[in-house]
């Protein structure tokens, strides 16, 4: 079976080496997971997961190598292990869920019977107040109701009444393909880095400090070094307002993770294009602009320059004066994006629309093309190829 795991693994695009998987045969025979189901699954993820973004993945195949709940909104053909029941509840249930369940006569009772039931039904079945089915008031299946049950085979909750769910997944979110968490666009950004000892002596120098003892015959010589720092330099413009709103939760994301990864950095806000003003304060963007010139000739070419946005406007306001809905902007927008481009070599453009969407966009299709292809989804793949160009 384990041997069967480690190819189902690799065939679902789980990087998974041989050596990783003889560690966890080697724990196995140590008894670390103790025969307990979810001890297994969790010494096995932090033997052979070594990318968050996998977690998804072998979740899938975790579940379908070892029979597990992911599948039973299939069908209704399933053997569930007793254990896994049992052991599922002792981990995710609160005390005022237990007591919920005791309307069917206890957790045991409610399992039993939904036990005796997949055995029992050989169908689909909908409405009704027994089988497990939809729309109708068993306790067991989907799109129906009852005051407490076993929701299976549902995307989410409707009336808030289930005291289980089986077909939950608690990592769906760190696949490569979805938008990005704080926590995850800091570990994409961290890519970015080139570390320099500047500054004043800070920390202890631990093997120039033994070295130096020892040719001191033993007396103590305590050497400092400067603090490790993150050299890097960034820009950031963000696009903000109109088709922007939607994406406001993730723009936030990205700006706090990138305040905290990057000490040198500088932010500046713009509506639709990039234009002869940008600001830092949406509450004086009219009264306090600065000048995208004076932008430019204020932070030398070695700054990395990301701009954050949808590109989803009329092609006019890219490419003629007097295009930008809010003002008559005497350059086009494309004559000021090509000059910022000219001044940083190393830009990128992250665009938090989903890829497959941008060929339907001309103005997606300008920028992506103004930008030499620079363009990337704010995806945790997006990101982690943009951080790749900006370190060339």
């Amino acid at each position: 079976m384990f041997t069967q795991f480690f190819y189902d693994l690799r065939t679902g695009k789980v990087p998974v080496s041989l050596k990783e998987y003889l560690m966890l045969l080697e724990a196995m025979e140590a008894g670390i997971p103790a025969y307990k189901v979810e001890d297994f699954y969790y010494l096995s993820r932090s033997a052979l997961v070594k990318d968050e973004r996998n977690i998804d993945k072998f979740d899938r195949v975790f579940a379908e190598t070892f029979k597990g709940l992911e599948n039973l909104g299939e069908g209704v053909e399933a053997e569930i292990p007793e254990e896994w029941l049992q052991k599922l509840a002792e981990l995710t249930m609160t005390e005022h869920e237990k007591a919920q369940i005791e309307a069917m006569g206890g957790w045991e009772k409610l399992m039993e019977e939904l036990k005796k039931r997949l055995e029992e039904q050989e169908k689909r079945h909908q409405g009704g107040s027994k089988w497990i089915g939809t729309a109708g008031t068993s306790p067991y299946g989907a799109h129906g109701y009852n005051p407490e049950g076993v929701r299976i085979g549902q995307d989410k909750s409707r009336h808030r009444r289930a005291v289980k769910v089986w077909d939950k997944r608690e990592y769906k979110n760190l696949d490569d393909s979805v938008v990005l968490g704080t926590r995850n666009i800091k570990v994409a950004l961290r890519r970015l880095r080139r570390f320099a000892r500047d500054g004043a002596d800070l920390e202890l120098d631990m093997p120039d400090t033994i070295k130096s003892t020892a040719n001191n015959a033993g007396f103590l010589e305590i050497k400092m070094v400067p603090e490790r720092r993150n050299k890097i330099k960034v820009l950031i413009f963000f696009d903000i307002g109109g088709s922007m709103d939607d994406h406001i939760r993730t723009c936030e994301e990205l700006f706090s993770a990138a305040t905290a990864e990057f000490k040198h950095m500088e932010y500046f806000y713009f509506h639709n294009f990039l234009y002869e003003g940008v600001w830092k304060d949406n509450y004086r963007r009219h009264s306090d602009k600065l000048s995208t010139s004076e932008v430019i000739n204020t932070y030398g070419p070695d700054y990395k320059v990301v701009i954050v946005g949808d590109a989803t406007m009329s092609p006019y306001e890219i490419v003629y004066p007097g295009g930008s809905v809010e003002h008559w902007n005497e350059e086009s927008g494309q004559v000021w994006l090509e000059r910022l481009i000219a001044q940083y070599k190393h830009a990128v453009w992250l665009n938090p629309v989903p890829e497959r969407h941008w060929d339907y966009t001309p103005s997606v299709q300008m920028t992506h093309q103004l930008m030499e292809g620079r363009m990337y989804s704010l995806t945790l793949d997006g990101l982690d190829k943009a951080m790749r160009e900006l370190n060339r």
